[in-house]
């Protein structure tokens, strides 16, 4: 008869007898063999073999009597052969590890409290207790073993004994082959330490947080949790992010001796003052994205604003953005609620303004309102054509902390030969613009009645300026497609803006970023080609973006580029970016108290979720329809 394994099974009892001599025979009895008999000499034969399925306790009945108490049966079930292991020899080293290992897992399945064969207290008590010899006979034990384990493996892979009261096994004592790691003592938990964790790199974090260090990743620094008095050792240094979340830990004597409405710029504690500047920009330096586009008058907007808003090649979002639009879409409010959807909930508009169809909007980042001081806007007319304000300036002003920032978008007069034109419309627009209005100047000594822009620390011009290329259409055809790239330096050279600048007879003071993108004028709607019409229009870079500041290197331009993916006018949108140095400021200035357009923010909000469950939906859609039937 052969096992479901297909070797045959063969059934042996091993039996040892204590002769009256001390001498002890084996007594064998095997499935070809016959009943065992007992003869002078105490040797046992079988007549007739037990069958296959007979236990071994019907087996024991078939021997005399007195030979029961004074034999050790020893079950014995032959295998089939093994196979031959092929592996590398393992070193003592990694033996030992995995005698240690097997050990953990057996402890730990056998303390799980899911368990329901054996209990805590048994374990420990089969831990700490010596094992207790069983009564039994030899051969109940070991029939008792065979029971529990099932076969000698079992015995020889885990030895058990007997548990004191009860019948259930118990491990036996078993010290680890390497001494444990140790135990590190830190009052913090695991999981705060390495969620929140500080870079092994850095210095002792209570000695670096005192010193300026560049901004990384966001305006909020690490630095804003530790304050003096706050870090006192490494297990609240660790888990404190954690405590105090995002928000900056404020000290009941700060609440009790802060004065929103007076201060100074040594005073400790002011709301626009340098501790609070610190907390948010260590470095003292703010980002500013500010774009110009004009739209041409299309009811059409961009489906997707975000190549405009959000360049890919720039790691992180700015922390303000401006954006001015000249010959703008019917729907100013439509448009603003676009840009709002696409900057997302960490953004609120700050102030919006237009003068006609030129519009400016100003997003800022939600956690910084609360420094911004009331914002006011003036507006210039130039031009008026068919009772639509078409030409003109319009300028929006604020201080934030101690840093007074304007910001004026244009459009001057077009045409190809009217320069000085449009150089008049600059000097009527910085004689006219009548800004600050409430907002002290910050540095009126430095200041001019005759020119705007020198009552403010930072000046942010841009718009359509309109001016052209000096050169025939062939011309600055054949340098663009001999260049096609990024090498504009030969078409700079006609450019009327570059040379009137040079001359200091527009924008004094002021700097524009080098161009390294293609003229923004003009495009056919739709297309990346330029003007294919019978006027044949030579391309030409009349969307510009230039600035000034009071102090020698207070900016500088990061990018400079224009959004060739958006093509609803024949005007492509011009943006840069800029990192912008911020002074700490006085408190006694009219503040905006954290003020923002509520209603927008929503409409926008809702938008975008909106947008993203249709996406979802639409890709759920799209998988279900992938799925193809045969019938």
């Amino acid at each position: 008869m052969s096992t479901p394994n297909g070797f045959p099974q063969h059934l042996g009892a091993c039996v040892t007898q204590s002769t009256e001599g001390g001498a002890v025979q084996d007594l064998h009895t095997k499935k070809a063999g016959k009943a065992a008999k007992a003869g002078g000499n105490g040797a046992l034969t079988f007549e007739d073999p037990p069958s296959v399925g007979t236990s071994l306790n019907e087996t024991l009945k078939l021997l005399p009597e007195e030979l029961k108490a004074n034999m050790k049966i020893k079950s014995i079930t032959p295998r089939p052969p093994r196979k031959p292991r092929l592996e590398r020899a393992a070193s003592l080293d990694e033996k030992s590890w995995r005698r240690w290992r097997r050990f953990r897992t057996s402890q730990e399945s056998l303390t799980d409290p899911n368990e329901t064969s054996s209990s805590n207290g048994s374990l420990q008590e089969a831990s700490l207790s010596p094992p207790v010899r069983s009564r039994a006979s030899p051969c109940r034990q070991c029939c008792q073993e065979i029971s529990l384990h099932g076969s000698p493996d079992a015995l020889e892979a885990s030895p058990v004994g007997k548990s004191r009261g009860s019948g259930k096994p118990r491990l036996s004592q078993i010290m680890p082959a390497r001494p444990l790691p140790p135990v590190e003592f830190n009052v913090a938990s695991h999981t705060l330490r390495t969620a929140n964790r500080i870079d092994s790199d850095c210095m002792d974090y209570r000695h670096y947080s005192q010193h300026k260090f560049g901004r990384v990743s966001s305006s909020l620094s690490d630095t804003r949790l530790h304050g003096n008095g706050m870090v006192y050792d490494n297990c609240s240094t660790d888990s404190m992010k954690s405590t105090f979340s995002l928000l900056t830990p404020i000290r009941s004597k700060d609440v009790r001796s802060r004065s929103y409405l007076e201060g100074s710029l040594l005073a400790s504690g002011a709301l626009l003052g340098a501790e609070e500047l610190s907390r948010y920009f260590p470095d003292r330096n703010i980002g500013i994205f500010v774009a110009t586009w004009n739209m041409q008058g299309q009811k059409e907007l961009p489906v997707n604003l975000d190549d405009f808003l959000l360049p890919t090649d720039a790691d992180y979002a700015q922390d303000m953005y401006v954006i001015g639009v000249q010959e703008g879409c019917p729907d100013r409010r439509e448009w603003e609620i676009r840009l709002q959807e696409t900057l997302g909930p960490h953004y609120v508009m700050l102030y919006s303004a237009a003068h006609g169809v030129l519009y400016m909007s100003v997003f800022i980042r939600r956690d910084l309102i609360w420094f911004c001081s009331e914002v006011e806007y003036a507006t210039v007319t130039t031009r008026i054509v068919s009772q639509i304000k078409t030409k003109g300036a319009l300028g929006i002003c604020f201080t934030f902390f101690g840093t007074s920032f304007l910001f004026i978008t244009s459009h001057f007069t077009s045409g190809d030969s009217k320069v000085n034109e449009r150089k008049l419309d600059y000097n009527k627009t910085i004689q006219a613009l009548t800004l600050p209005k409430n907002v002290p100047d910050t540095n009126p000594y430095r200041s001019s009645s005759s020119d705007v822009t020198t009552r403010f620390d930072e000046v942010f011009w841009f718009g359509d300026f309109n001016f052209r290329l000096n050169k025939d259409r062939e011309t600055v055809d054949s340098i663009l497609n001999q260049n096609p790239e990024t090498d504009v330096s030969k078409l700079l050279a006609y450019d009327q803006l570059t040379s009137e600048m040079s001359r200091g007879s527009i924008f004094k003071g002021f700097q524009e970023a080098d161009i390294h993108f293609r003229p923004s004028y003009k495009f056919d709607i739709g297309k990346d080609s330029y003007d294919t019409t019978s006027k044949q229009r030579t391309p030409s870079y009349t969307d510009r973006v230039v600035y000034r500041s009071r102090y020698r290197d207070d900016i500088h331009a990061v990018k400079y580029s224009s959004c060739p993916v958006i093509r609803t006018s024949d005007h492509r949108p011009v943006f840069a970016l800029f990192r912008v140095k911020v002074r700490p400021g006085r408190d006694n200035i009219p503040l905006a108290a954290g003020q923002f357009d509520r209603e927008l923010y929503l409409i926008g909000i809702k938008r975008r979720i909106t947008r993203e469950l249709q996406k979802r939906q639409e890709q759920k859609d799209q998988k279900s329809s992938s799925v193809c039937s045969v019938s």
